[in-house]
């Protein structure tokens, strides 16, 4: 049916038209993207047809082909600026950029990747030098240290312009005041931060060295030797013990598990806590000894180094036998680096070392964030400095451009340099160090470490907010909760009923002798063609528990065994069985929580190898069943199956377990599976169909024939093995329905209606299975309960791709759930048009996500949106997603600390994220806005008065206030009371958690805009003018009265402009207030060389200081307080 729904329509001459104006299009283009762009696209069959189909961007689309045909092309056109406004705003960067990526280029070319021969602990024997297996996250050594962490300082314009002006001072005919004064803001910025970078920089290195450093058991010709973990060569042999971490990707060889197999654990991988069953190579599994390895003349071929941690291809070969052997290698012969072995001791032959081991490949880069305010003040900055030079040339100009006006422009740029105040720099860094300690010692949310202090105000502005499942939202730990047989039900508080049924028929089946057994295999065979007899509920139980304990794919693990005790050993005594240290291991929490539970009704697995299962009764009795064939689950068939053969009665059994909607079609006609499924999946359940089939040996074997001839074929083997198996999967008895809960993190739900209200949209990237992930997702309230689901179906080609993104474009307010592979071909085909559709729904959840994908979907939102986006995970998985996004929020948690090391912020749960972002994200950012601009506005006002003195003053480039009165007053007369707007709140706590929509408010970027800053340019300019002019105005005779009567007015307008902006009083702020002005009052009288200290004490001082105060601050007083009667924010009015 597929093959014959057209991708294209009908072509017309509109079609035609439209398609030659396309390509000459193109062809206009050249050799950039468009030209690649369409190159690309005519490698694929179907390419020429989907473009003269673009993706719908209406319901209209099909009817108006003519303008849909550059809507692909369009959506990246608008975003192109040409000519010189592209170079003014990004051009340079751009070109600056392309040279240094192509000089780094040229210096460190990467070698292509090839695919490699290994042979066996023959490291000299390689043809090609591979990397060092050594792990390096540092991001400077000796040499880079200074200049990086100077390049990152001064490509801020802010820090910049400071260097520039400082060195100015050096030369003696533009020296205006004392060094100091310019250098020492400058210096303590500088130290703070190389301090700050060497610290973390040398914290870096002795985890790496420390990494490195880990000695390991290489085997060689001699015997074993101990070797570093940086020493480890592609084709050594490394011996790897239980509970170690496996230093580099290597194919699995031996083990001491007589099974052939082992467990690891790949949490720091992949995210997931179940242990994962790795086999080894049959061929040298079957050794004698370890050193026969050395006898054998062997090798690997293994694929190119890639990034995918779940494929492998590459096969074994012994050369030394007749006829040689060859041996095909997949995944689960793969030990991967950054792996921990969980069960014996393993050998392998290195494959990949350093930067070409998997782990390292999906790990990106971190980079050095900034945050969005520091980048608007950065804006702000360049504006103010266009002012400086307009007024600069102004001055000049006015002058008549007399005598060396170059030399006279440059002092005036001197003069009015204050108008982006040197201190704007150390007051926030302060800030934001204040902001980190508050978080800190918050006892709300204990245990939150700050680890990136640049970028606090960070957490006010966030849009989207990008979570991991496993261990994040949920505890990852799974509970049976429910058992339907369809006319009853059992819950958590009806178990003890079912514990006695299934001991009941355990002991009426001992007393019989195995006469039940016989009895009742005939009614099984007749069940597909005579009507069901009616059994009793005693015997439904039996059978499901029964069914739930054998079709599963878990392994038990006794943890109290010393050595390499197999499992055939347990088989000999019964009281092995009773081993209290018994755990499972299975590659999905769900299957652990079945077994669980069938132990706790008396039915127990207590051992398993790769051909047989046991169990044990209530009784103690042991049950035997042979594996005759397994059916593991995949995501594409929804469902896993085993036949077993019961070694007591030779009956052969096809369990199944899966899905309900890949299970409705293959069970027996019922009534009540759909209706029962859709109860449990509102309760936020994951279900799980299980249904039998009994078979004759004669079915059996012809089945078995069959699957053979499938399994060897070249052509379309999955279609066929597939066919096999469905051939089997008919009328199969329905036995049960399970429900399993996956216990969510505490108070998750209403975090996350917190967090939707606070109009953050809510992304769930996980590595889990799509069932899993969809059924968290409603469990969690991520996807509330009115809303729809669309699921993604699976695409492959840029065909599918296409008609699924109009299938889904046509959906309105429903959550997407899509798996990583078809996001990939997404976004390769239609990027641009699948983030815009994704942006628009409620949630998003993306299962199947390798750790690097999670980092690209972070980094397309940000190019796409222009939003602020924060991760949040606790695993090694994360942590590229974390590094990628502009906030990354790290949890400690059962998956080991790697996420919550690599993050910005450390939280210890999920429920600490609604404090974080609501309260103190809103006052970091709150705090820091106030605090930049009113430092901005204290040196815009000097350097108003400084304008209207020196126009005043035939334009003469002299300063107004020299020497210590500068220097005191950018520090202790108002630098504390300025600095205390760190402790304004303009909410109270309580009030932001309860009203989360307050927060919506901040991503708008109104706290600190172009509109508040020319505000405050304005008030600075009344200011500046009123205080001079009229202490111009007031003076009677000497010159230095004016700098007395206008100075001391100054502070007190600073003073009382803090105490007009604070909101919420703290009493460190009064203290501030009294300090500030009492440190001026008293060194009053050390001023002698700038105030004449009889005038100052005199009552005309203080009338005329008053004078001027009043007529500069009531104003604006007056304007506050009519603002607030009359249009009041909205915290106001959540406060009255």
């Amino acid at each position: 049916m597929a093959d014959e729904i057209p991708l294209y329509p009908v072509r017309s001459a509109a079609a035609a038209a439209a398609s030659r104006k396309r390509a000459a299009y193109y062809s206009a283009a050249g050799p950039g993207p468009g030209a690649d762009r369409h190159s690309r696209y005519q490698l694929e069959d179907e390419s020429a047809h989907l473009d003269e189909m673009p993706l719908m961007m209406s319901e209209e689309g099909f009817e108006n082909e003519e303008s849909d045909y550059h809507t692909l092309p369009r959506a990246r056109i608008m975003q192109r600026k040409r000519g010189l406004e592209w170079f003014v705003c990004d051009g340079w960067k751009f070109l600056c950029t392309s040279c240094c990526d192509w000089l780094i280029n040229i210096c460190q070319r990467k070698k292509e990747l090839k695919a490699r021969t290994v042979w066996l602990g023959c490291p000299e024997k390689c043809e090609e030098k591979h990397p060092r297996n050594s792990i390096k996250n540092q991001k400077y050594n000796v040499f880079t240290f200074i200049p990086g962490v100077l390049y990152e300082q001064f490509k801020f314009f802010l820090n910049l312009y400071f260097l520039v002006i400082s060195c100015s001072q050096f030369v003696p005919a533009l020296k205006i005041g004392y060094l100091y004064t310019y250098w020492a803001p400058l210096g303590f910025v500088l130290a703070v931060t190389m301090t700050r970078e060497a610290i973390d920089e040398f914290r870096r290195f002795q985890r790496d060295k420390e990494v490195n450093s880990q000695l390991y058991s290489k085997l060689t010709v001699r015997g074993k030797v101990q070797v570093k973990s940086s020493d480890i060569q592609v084709g050594d042999l490394i011996i790897v013990e239980k509970n170690q971490r496996i230093p580099s990707d290597m194919v699995f060889l031996r083990t001491s598990e007589k099974a052939g197999s082992c467990f690891i654990r790949t949490d720091q991988l992949d995210g997931e806590t179940d242990w994962k069953l790795k086999v080894a190579v049959s061929c040298t599994q079957r050794l004698p000894a370890l050193g026969d390895l050395f006898s054998i003349n062997a090798y690997v071929y293994a694929q190119k180094p890639q990034m995918d941690i779940h494929s492998f291809e590459g096969t074994f070969t012994r050369e030394d036998s007749d006829p040689p052997i060859h041996e095909s290698l997949s995944i689960e012969n793969t030990l991967w680096a950054s792996t921990v072995v969980a069960s014996g001791t393993v050998i392998g032959v290195v494959i990949y070392t350093g930067k070409e081991t998997r782990s390292v490949m999906n790990t990106s880069n971190p980079k050095n964030k900034v945050g969005l305010l520091d980048l608007e003040l950065n804006r702000l900055t360049k504006a103010l400095f266009l002012a400086l030079v307009a007024l600069s040339v102004v001055m000049v100009t006015l002058q008549g451009f007399v005598g060396p006006w170059y030399r006279n422009l440059f002092r005036f740029l001197l003069l009015f340099s204050y108008i982006i105040p040197i201190s704007l720099r150390v007051n926030l860094d302060m800030g934001k160090a204040v902001y980190g300690w508050m978080m800190m010692k918050d006892e709300n949310i204990p245990g939150t470490v700050v680890r990136t202090s640049t970028i606090p105000e960070e957490l006010g502005r966030l849009v989207y907010l990008l979570t991991d499942k496993t261990g994040t939202l949920t505890q990852n730990e799974m509970i049976f909760k429910r058992l339907h047989l369809g006319t009853v039900s059992y819950g958590a508080d009806t178990m003890d009923e079912i514990q006695s049924h299934v001991r009941d028929s355990y002991s009426q089946m001992q007393s019989q002798a195995g006469g039940n057994n016989a009895g009742s295999t005939p009614p099984r065979k007749a069940q597909s063609s005579a009507p069901k007899v009616r059994k009793s509920v005693s015997s439904r139980i039996h059978e499901a528990v029964k069914a739930i304990v054998l079709c599963h794919n878990v392994t038990p693990v006794y943890e109290s065994r010393a050595g390499v005790a197999g499992e055939t050993e347990f088989a000999e005594a019964d009281q092995d069985f009773s081993d209290e240290n018994r755990t499972y291991q299975a590659s999905s929490p769900d299957e652990v929580a079945l077994v669980q539970w069938t132990e706790s009704v008396g039915l127990t697995l207590v051992s398993r190898d790769l051909t047989s299962m046991q169990l044990k009764t209530p009784s103690g009795q042991v049950l035997s069943f042979c594996i005759l064939q397994l059916f593991p689950f995949t995501s594409e068939s929804k469902r896993m199956g085993i036949i077993v053969r019961d070694e007591s009665t030779a009956e052969i059994t096809f369990y199944m377990k899966g899905a309900d909607v890949a299970m409705s079609p293959i069970v027996q006609y019922n009534d009540w599976l759909e209706e029962e499924c859709g109860n449990m999946a509102r309760e936020g359940l994951r279900t799980l169909v299980v249904a039998k089939k009994a078979l004759t040996e004669e079915q059996y074997q012809d089945f078995e024939s069959r699957y053979t001839q499938a399994k060897l074929s070249m052509h379309d083997r999955a279609l066929k093995v597939a066919a096999v198996v469905e051939s089997l999967e008919r009328e199969m008895e329905l036995l049960c329905l399970t429900g399993v809960e996956d216990q969510l993190q505490a108070d998750v739900r209403p975090t996350l209606e917190m967090l939707r209200n606070a109009g953050i949209k809510i992304w769930m990237l996980t590595g889990d299975k799509l069932e899993t992930a969809t059924c968290i997702a409603k469990s969690s309230h991520l996807v509330s309960r009115t809303q729809d689901i669309h699921i993604f179906r699976q695409v492959t080609s840029r065909g599918e791709a296409h008609l699924e993104l109009n299938a889904f474009r046509r959906k309105h307010d429903c959550a997407l759930v899509i798996s990583g592979d078809s996001l990939e071909v997404c976004l390769k085909y239609y990027e641009h048009e699948f983030v815009e559709l994704a942006c628009q729904c409620p949630a998003v959840v993306c299962c199947r996500c390798s750790p690097t994908q999670k980092a690209h979907i972070v980094t397309l939102l940000q190019q796409h949106t222009g939003r602020r986006t924060c991760a949040i995970g606790d695993g090694g998985n994360d942590v590229s997603m974390i590094q990628a996004a502009d906030c990354g929020i790290g949890i400690e948690g059962k998956e080991g600390k790697q996420a919550s090391l690599a993050a910005d912020f450390s939280i210890r749960q999920f429920r600490h994220i609604g404090r974080l972002l609501m309260v103190h994200g809103r006052n970091s950012y709150k705090r820091s806005a106030a605090l930049g601009q009113f430092v901005m506005h204290r040196g815009l006002i000097i350097s108003t008065m400084q304008a209207v003195f020196s126009s005043v003053f035939y334009f003469a480039s002299v300063p107004l206030y020299q020497g210590f009165l500068m220097v005191g007053y950018a520090t202790i007369y108002t630098m504390f009371p300025v600095f205390s707007l760190v402790l304004d709140q303009d909410v109270k706590p309580e009030m932001a958690m309860l009203y989360p929509e307050l927060y919506k408010d901040l991503t708008k970027g109104r706290s600190l805009s172009f509109k508040t800053f020319l505000i405050w340019v304005l008030i600075s300019i009344y200011q500046g003018g009123i205080l001079m002019y009229g202490a111009l105005v007031l003076f009677e005779s000497e010159f230095v009265h004016v700098v007395a009567i206008s100075f001391t007015a100054l502070i007190l307008t600073e003073l009382l402009m803090v105490a007009l902006t604070v909101r919420t009083w703290h009493w460190l702020m009064v203290v501030a207030e009294f300090l500030s002005l009492g440190c001026y009052v008293s060194s009053l009288a050390f001023l002698n060389e700038y105030f004449d200290v009889a005038f100052i004490t005199t009552v005309a001082f203080l009338w005329k200081v008053s004078a001027i105060t009043v007529v500069s601050c009531l104003p604006l007083y007056v304007l506050k307080y009519l603002r607030r009667k009359l249009s009041p924010p909205s915290y106001c009015k959540l406060a009255s």
